[in-house]
């Protein structure tokens, strides 16, 4: 995933600065009306909402009741990351998770998409980022590097034969597709494998025509079996390369480039002029992706909307000092992990907020106090907060129960754990670990804190046991408990452990 280089929140993103700074930046477009052939009110006529789905995939219920609040709320598409929530079948299997969809949930889901007009673009990796595919033995002979499941070999036919494979199933389960993303970003260590090291010896052989070689084949591939699909590709790969080996690889007439840029900050004259480069090379039409989760922290679990919305904010930038006819639409990226192995980052009920504010950004041109109460309307919530990680409202859109408690969780928990546990002077003083070995405890002291940990014992019980009732109305088992291990367990246990030495000293007293 284009993910890697989102990086985290610097200062001026952080509550202080952001109020100030995001005034400026929505100044600067409040009002804009574009009039291009790719634009609409201001905004990308096309706005695809990117569901992630490799990591804490919704139910297919829940998509169900979200789906009419992102059309509301100026989503024209989606573009699904299946990864291994996809009902591989055959030879194809292994690639399935416990927890993958069945393909009668795929084909709900996609008429769902239909009833509420919103268009359906598929995303299946087909270079880098096949962890989920190479990490099985069964594949494991087609890794570019022996010991690193990310990026595919290349020279082997095989390879070819697998991805042509992962796009049929898929594009089976589709119906009159446009457009059919192949991935191939962050395809790291490519040219380091045996075969790639051979290759690269010969004359004229170099790392950015390998790359393009395999997007070409790839993209034919889709081009002959598919001839009224157009792929997609992520852009990172072709960034680099000269306007020269762009034009000869043939590429351009095959596909159209997704440009990613997840920063509050991005070069807008940068773009511009990377959009101008993919032009002369012959790409006739480019995407833009911008972020609305997933891209301030690999572990993050709130979502900082202030620093979305910039991003936003600035690709309208983008778009307005662009040629009229380039852009084919954007795609809002949600990412749900930083790659397939790493822990999960905001669930998708916690950023519908920053969707919200994103989308109607995208779709009006900018963002105005009454596009916010629009955005609060939609969502039921009565303060939306943009500079700062705390929501005191309530909302009413679908998972909004777990917006809050995660919010509580997110900024108390920790907190409140740790002030009892090292800075009560009667906890770090008389019931240290020393003590608790031993089970000392002076029964003065004991008096002291014994009420208070019992009691935020008790509190914090019952918010996780909230908390864990409506994640299990949207996620699946494994995503419970992944996110209650990673985000609960670690302060909450502490707790217990304390609770649980003072009984044991307590009796050892008696």
């Amino acid at each position: 995933m284009p993910g890697y280089r989102g990086g985290r929140p610097n200062q001026s993103m952080l509550p202080g600065g952001a109020a100030a700074s995001l005034e400026r930046a929505v100044g600067s477009n409040r009002g804009r009306s574009g009039g291009t052939a790719g634009m609409e009110a201001g905004g990308p006529r096309r706005r695809l909402v990117h569901l992630d789905l490799k990591g804490a995939p919704p139910r297919a219920s829940y998509l169900a009741e979200v789906l009419p609040l992102l059309r509301a709320l100026g989503a024209t598409g989606l573009l699904l990351e299946y990864e291994d929530t996809f009902p591989y079948a055959g030879p194809l299997e292994p690639l399935r998770a416990p927890h993958a969809y069945s393909p009668g949930e795929v084909r709900a889901v996609l008429s769902q998409a239909r009833a509420q007009g919103l268009e359906v673009v598929p995303l299946v990796q087909t270079f880098g980022h096949m962890e989920f595919v190479l990490k099985h033995k069964e594949f494991a002979h087609l890794r570019e590097v022996e010991v690193f499941p990310n990026a595919l070999n290349p020279h082997k036919e095989e390879s070819r034969a697998l991805v042509k494979a992962m796009i049929d199933q898929v594009m089976a389960q589709h119906e009159d597709l446009k457009w059919f993303h192949i991935g191939c970003d962050e395809v790291y260590y490519l040219g380091e494998g045996e075969e790639s090291k051979q290759w690269l010896q010969q004359q004229d052989n170099t790392p950015e025509k390998l790359c393009l070689s395999h997007i070409k084949a790839v993209a034919s591939c889709v081009a002959s079996s598919y001839p009224t699909v157009t792929p997609i590709v992520w852009d990172d790969m072709l960034r680099g390369i000269s306007e020269e080996t762009l034009a000869e690889s043939g590429v351009p007439q095959l596909v159209q480039p997704m440009i990613w840029d997840y920063a509050a900050d991005l070069d807008v004259e940068g773009k511009v002029h990377l959009i101008e480069k993919y032009r002369r090379c012959g790409f006739s039409k480019v995407w833009f992706a911008s972020a609305f989760k997933g891209a301030t922290g690999v572990n993050q679990s709130l979502t900082l909307i202030g620093h979305h919305l910039k991003n936003h904010l600035q690709w309208l930038e983008v778009a307005s000092s662009s040629p009229a006819d380039v852009l084919e639409g954007i795609a809002l990226t949600g990412w749900q992990r930083y790659d397939h192995f790493s822990v999960l980052c905001e669930l998708l009920p916690v950023a519908i907020p920053s969707l919200a504010v994103c989308l109607q950004a995208l779709k009006n041109g900018g963002y105005s106090e009454k596009i916010k109460e629009n955005v609060e309307k939609l969502l039921g919530m009565s303060n939306l907060e943009t500079d700062t990680f705390m929501s005191t409202s309530l909302g009413t859109f679908p998972g909004s129960n777990i917006l809050t408690l995660v919010t509580q969780v997110s900024f108390y928990l920790k907190s409140s754990v740790d002030e009892l546990l090292e800075r009560n002077r009667y906890v770090t003083g008389w019931f240290s670990p020393y003590h608790r070995k031993r089970k000392i405890i002076h029964p003065i002291i004991m008096h002291h804190f014994q009420p208070d940990a019992v009691s935020l014992l008790s509190k914090w019980n019952a918010v996780v046991q909230d908390l864990q009732a409506a994640m299990e109305q949207v996620f699946h088992k494994c995503t419970v408990e992944e996110w209650l291990e990673e985000n609960v367990h670690p302060s909450l246990q502490k707790l217990q452990q304390v609770v649980d030495d003072l009984d044991k000293a307590i009796k050892a007293q008696q």
